[in-house]
C-alpha cells in the first residue's frame, strides 16, 4: 500500500531529468553558497575614516589659501580701512611702539596706508609680522621705525595668499614711488632695487636718514624656497620718532621671515577633535538614521569645522606665502 503512490514521483523525476527543460537547465548558472564572510577588522575602519578626514581637512586648506583667503582679506582690508580712517580724524592712531594710553600697540592694529602706483597696490598695513597680522594686510615688525620715521623700517607681506600684496614687488624698478600715510602724515620712497639674502646695504645717518625695507618670499606661488627684499630710501624730511619701548633686533620666532605662528596649536588641537566627533555622530545617523537628513544636518557642520581647521593650519605657515 505504501510503494503504489511512490511511482508517478518517481516518473514525474525521471521526465524532469530527461524532458524538454532539462537542457535549458543544464546551461543555467550553478549557484553555490558562500560561507558569511568575516568581520571587518576595526583597524582598517580607524584608517579609512582617519583617512577620509585627513583628506576633507587638506581639500578645505587648498580651498582656504587659493579662494577663501583673498575674499577674507578683501574683508579685512575694508574694515580696516575704515578704522584707519577713523583714528587718524580721531589722532588715536598710533605712531609709535606705544599707543596714546601708554600702552604697546596691539597686533593687528592698523598703524598706515601704503601706495605703490607702479604695482596699482593700495594697502592697509597693521602692526606686528605674523602669521596672523599678514592675513590682514601688510604687518610692520613692531622693532623697528614707523614708516617716515628714521631708521629702516620693516615691512612683510605675502607672495600668494590672503591678497598676495608683495606679489610683485621685485617688478619694481630704481627710482618708483613709493607713498605711505600715517598718523604723522605722508611720505615718500623712491625704490633703490631687490635683492636676494643677506646683502649689506649702506650706513643710515641716525635721525636724518630713512630707509623702508618690504620683504616677501621668493619662488612659485605657495611654494616659497627664499626670500625676496626690496630697499627705498625715503625722499621726504623725516619724522621724529617716538620713545623706544623695544630695542631694535628683538624680534619674536613667530614673526620672523617665514616663520609660523605656533601659538595656534592648543585651539587646531581642539578643532580636530571636534572634526572627530561629528564625523562619527555623522557615520551613526547615516547608519541608525536618514541618509538624505544626515547629509543636510551634518555636511554643514563637518565643512565649517574642516574650514576652521584648514584657517588655524595656514597659520602655521610661513608668513609670507
Amino acid at each position: 500500500m505504501t510503494a503504489a503512490p511512490e511511482a508517478p514521483q518517481r516518473k514525474d523525476r525521471r521526465r524532469e531529468r530527461t524532458g524538454p527543460g532539462a537542457a535549458l537547465r543544464a546551461r543555467m548558472p550553478k549557484v553555490e553558497r558562500v560561507a558569511n564572510p568575516a568581520p571587518t577588522d576595526w583597524r582598517l575602519v580607524v584608517a579609512s575614516y582617519a583617512l577620509s578626514m585627513l583628506s576633507v581637512v587638506l581639500l578645505a586648506l587648498l580651498l582656504n589659501l587659493t579662494v577663501i583667503s583673498q575674499v577674507q582679506h578683501f574683508t579685512s582690508q575694508n574694515k580696516l580701512y575704515d578704522q584707519l580712517r577713523l583714528t587718524i580724524a580721531e589722532g588715536s592712531v598710533p605712531i609709535g611702539q606705544r599707543d596714546v594710553d601708554g600702552e604697546l600697540v596691539e597686533a593687528g592694529t592698523p598703524i598706515a596706508l601704503l601706495e605703490i602706483p607702479r604695482l596699482e597696490l593700495r594697502e592697509v598695513v597693521v602692526e606686528g609680522s605674523s602669521s596672523r597680522q599678514t592675513k590682514l594686510g601688510i604687518g610692520h615688525r613692531f622693532d623697528t621705525p614707523y614708516p617716515g620715521q628714521a631708521g629702516a623700517s620693516v615691512l612683510v607681506g605675502r607672495a600668494s595668499a590672503y591678497g598676495g600684496a608683495f606679489r610683485w614687488i621685485d617688478k619694481l624698478q630704481p627710482g618708483d614711488t613709493i607713498r605711505v600715510s600715517t598718523g604723522q602724515g605722508t611720505s615718500e620712497y623712491s625704490v633703490i632695487g631687490a635683492r636676494h639674502g643677506q646683502q649689506d646695504l649702506p650706513a643710515l645717518e641716525p635721525g636724518k636718514d630713512g630707509r623702508l625695507t618690504m620683504i616677501t618670499s621668493s619662488g612659485r606661488p605657495f611654494q616659497p624656497s627664499g626670500v625676496t627684499m626690496v630697499d627705498a630710501e625715503l625722499t621726504t624730511p623725516v619724522f621724529p620718532r617716538p620713545s623706544i619701548a623695544i630695542a631694535e633686533g628683538y624680534v619674536k620666532p613667530d614673526e620672523r621671515v617665514l616663520s609660523g605662528d605656533t601659538s595656534r596649536v592648543f585651539s587646531l588641537s581642539w578643532l580636530i577633535q571636534l572634526l572627530v566627533a561629528a564625523s562619527v555622530a555623522a557615520v551613526w545617523a547615516a547608519k541608525r538614521w536618514n541618509r538624505l537628513a544626515t547629509w543636510i544636518v551634518f555636511v554643514p557642520v563637518i565643512a565649517m569645522l574642516a574650514l576652521a581647521c584648514a584657517d588655524r593650519v595656514t597659520d602655521l605657515l610661513p608668513n609670507t606665502l
